[in-house]
């Protein structure tokens, strides 16, 4: 059941179209020459975080379709889809049975009761990560009387699991072996960093607990015959220590450092780490999430970032901070800048055609977000809505509204790519990086006769695929203009 080396298609259920029989139209109309897989964001009963709050990995929202639409998808592509690994749902059957019977309840231990840490000092409290403007904690009422405290990293709907408790290992393999018998091929591992809580730490990507956790993980869905995607955003060196554990790792730093080296005309930083880069990487531009800076801090220097984020500020809504639990009033360092990929390079369509180039020429397997996909732009109307800077770049889009876009410029141009990066041979072989000079980028691959090579001029956004037809023994340009 190994994955196809072709690009995959980031969407939600019910953006483009109504539903998950919509998509397979969207599919299977506009797109099935340019890609060979699809992560489908959170497809399962949720109650919060845009389906990230799953009350069951069991069953497929009726609002989106059900498990035969999955299987009809799976039948054509590759399926990604996530397993919430950190959290569940406090609307689901195993919460709901805790907060009727407490302690008494047979799920009790699958979540972190956080007073059996004791007294948690202030400078304890500081280390932690957080992810909401308050501490990460939540008290439970129970139906009995009584109550407690269990541990909520993200909104109070998505309660973490107990990684000391049996019950989690219990539960996230019958998750898997559902996911797994409707034909899903990878499994995304949404905030395995938030599954180690160690008072005294930063609960936080904790070592080596975290990787003990996705070891695990990893060998089970290898029993079932599917892969692992680990999505962390951090430091890339934990991309790196991912990707030597028989997984395969995001390329969360491409994003920044393509936005900077295209808005900057400047490639040293790109080339330096293309060289060096996991060869087993999953790659995007553009995903549900902001464009992340912690993935590139190591990569960039700090003044180049800070020379980035500038940039893209006035194009972008508010950008998303990272903050201290002791005070969760403070500005931390910048998170998450909102915004489009189409628009944090102005809406230029060489840059973006050039920026998708360097994407598909990387080492590893592409995917391509849907507002991406359609070269869109900030949905400042569905952010105003509904308050959630990230919808920025969430849009609704109708049949109709795909079928418009489809047919722009910029977007025939990115089909006539993707459709390249999905059937030329050589991408089965050798990544070479080849010379240029500090302004423009060049890359190839190499498989027996078969080579292809790209060529970016940063200076003024031109982009040059050329090829070896091997059947006429001829060297061809790609038309992408």
């Amino acid at each position: 059941m190994s994955l196809r080396n072709t690009i995959q298609l980031i969407c939600y259920p019910n953006r483009l179209g109504d539903n998950l029989a919509d998509l397979y139209t969207v599919l299977e109309t506009h797109f099935h020459d340019a890609v060979g897989g699809v992560h489908i964001l959170p497809f399962y009963p949720s109650n919060a975080d845009a389906g990230f709050s799953p009350l069951t990995h069991h069953e497929v929202d009726p609002v989106y379709g059900d498990w035969d639409d999955i299987e009809r998808i799976a039948a054509k592509y590759d399926i990604c889809a996530d397993l919430t690994v950190n959290h569940i749902s406090d609307a689901s059957p195993e919460f709901s049975d805790f907060v009727a019977k407490g302690f008494a309840s047979e799920y009790a231990d699958l979540f972190v009761n956080v007073d059996r840490f004791g007294d948690i000092s202030p400078d304890n409290m500081a280390k932690i990560h957080i992810r909401k403007e308050k501490e990460p904690f939540r008290t439970v009422n129970f139906a009995s009387g009584g109550s407690c405290r269990v541990w909520c990293t993200f909104t109070e709907n998505q309660i973490d699991l107990n990684y000391d408790s049996p019950l989690t290992y219990t539960l996230l393999e019958s998750y898997i072996r559902t996911l797994t018998s409707h034909g899903v091929k990878l499994l995304r591992l949404d905030a395995f960093g938030y599954t180690t809580k160690e008072i005294g730490t930063s609960c936080f990507l904790v070592e080596p607990q975290v990787y003990r956790n996705l070891e695990w993980i990893n060998e089970v869905a290898f029993k079932y015959g599917a892969e692992c995607l680990p999505e962390v955003h951090d430091h890339t060196s934990y991309q790196y220590a991912i990707s030597r554990r028989n997984m395969y790792c995001y390329g969360f730093a491409l994003p920044p450092l393509l936005l900077y080296s295209l808005l900057d005309a400047n490639s040293v930083y790109l080339k330096n780490w293309l060289r060096m880069c996991p060869r087993n990487m999953v790659t995007v531009l553009d995903t549900h999430d902001g464009i992340c800076i912690p993935d590139v801090e190591g990569v960039l220097p700090d003044d180049r970032i800070r020379i980035l984020i500038d940039n893209i500020d006035a194009r972008s809504a508010d950008p998303i901070l990272r903050r201290s639990a002791a005070n969760i009033h403070s500005v931390g360092a910048i998170y998450q800048l909102t915004c489009t990929f189409y628009d944090a390079l102005m809406q230029n369509d060489d840059a973006y055609i050039a920026a998708r180039a360097i994407q598909f020429f990387a080492p590893g397997i592409p995917q391509v977000y849907y507002v991406g996909l359609l070269a869109g732009c900030n949905d400042n109307e569905l952010m105003a809505a509904t308050g959630e800077l990230r919808d920025i770049n969430r849009h609704y889009y109708s049949l109709q509204e795909v079928a418009d876009a489809v047919q722009t410029p910029v977007v025939q141009r990115l089909l006539t790519l993707m459709r390249f990066r999905c059937s030329y041979p050589a991408f089965d072989g050798h990544f070479e990086l080849n010379y240029s000079n500090d302004s423009s980028v060049a890359m190839a691959w190499r498989h027996g006769d078969y080579y292809c090579r790209l060529f970016v001029d940063l200076n003024f956004n031109t982009t040059q695929v050329s090829y070896r037809d091997v059947e006429n023994a001829i060297d061809r340009d790609l038309e992408i203009a």
